[in-house]
């Protein structure tokens, strides 16, 4: 009880401090003016859970259970999340305008807070570093790379959407509430970019009105291709 009491603490007071210095470091939406149309999407399916890579049942890096594997959940999307946009930042595509680099050195730095936030939290709790395979991003490209953030983006939205109802503590509900209204208005910025005013649709908008959301399993089955490391997920809470 007391280390989880001591997470909780050490969750709010890295929250709060995140909030204020990385995630409100620039008013990202009213850069958000500029947008051309086209783009090779990739194709984000939701799968069933019997046609996911048998390494994401083995003997990896383990998530541990109930709240703490979902927390280490996250914690993995953030840094496939921030792995990406760091070699974006690092590798331009060609033509990049100004515009794009500080709208996309922007998601970097919010994605890298995020990262850095559930790794201080989980403290060892935490899963080690993964690695990735970008190899099928032309970072040359902005098609591909606009495509690929789209699918990253609009994953981690349907990821918190998807697992929100798995949290007990009500507390961590909250926070994975504020970070995925972030992650929302990421998603918007890159189809902006991708085609100027179409901030949302149908792949992301159900007839409701609402975010599409998606289990952990698939959520992991549609980021598999890009994990390179091997997880252990037996534990974390899903449907």
């Amino acid at each position: 009880m007391k280390e989880t009491n001591a997470l909780k603490d050490q969750l709010y007071a890295e929250e709060s401090d995140h909030t204020s210095k990385g995630l409100q470091r620039r008013n990202f939406l009213k850069l958000a003016g500029g947008g051309l149309a086209g783009v090779a999407l990739l194709n984000f399916a939701s799968c069933n859970k019997d046609d996911g890579p048998d390494d994401m049942n083995g003997s990896g890096f383990y998530f541990g259970s109930g709240d703490i594997a979902i927390l280490n959940y996250a914690y993995a999307l953030e840094q496939l999340e921030a792995a990406f946009y760091i070699e974006v930042a690092n590798r331009p595509f060609s033509g990049i305008s100004d515009l794009e680099r500080t709208l996309l050195t922007d998601v970097r730095d919010h994605e890298v807070a995020h990262r850095e936030f559930f790794k201080a939290a989980l403290g060892r709790g935490a899963i080690n570093s993964l690695e990735f395979d970008f190899s099928a991003v032309n970072f040359s490209s902005r098609d591909s790379v606009l495509g690929t953030a789209k699918v990253f983006e609009d994953l981690g939205v349907s990821a918190y959407n998807g697992a929100g109802w798995l949290i007990k503590d009500e507390q961590y509900l909250l926070l994975a509430g504020k970070i995925v209204s972030v992650e929302a208005r990421h998603a918007a910025v890159i189809r902006d970019l991708i085609s100027n005013g179409s901030f949302a649709n149908s792949e992301v908008i159900d007839s409701n009105g609402l975010d599409v959301s998606n289990s952990p399993t698939q959520v992991l089955q549609a980021a598999a291709p890009f994990i390179k490391s091997k997880v252990d997920v037996r534990d974390l809470p899903t449907y």
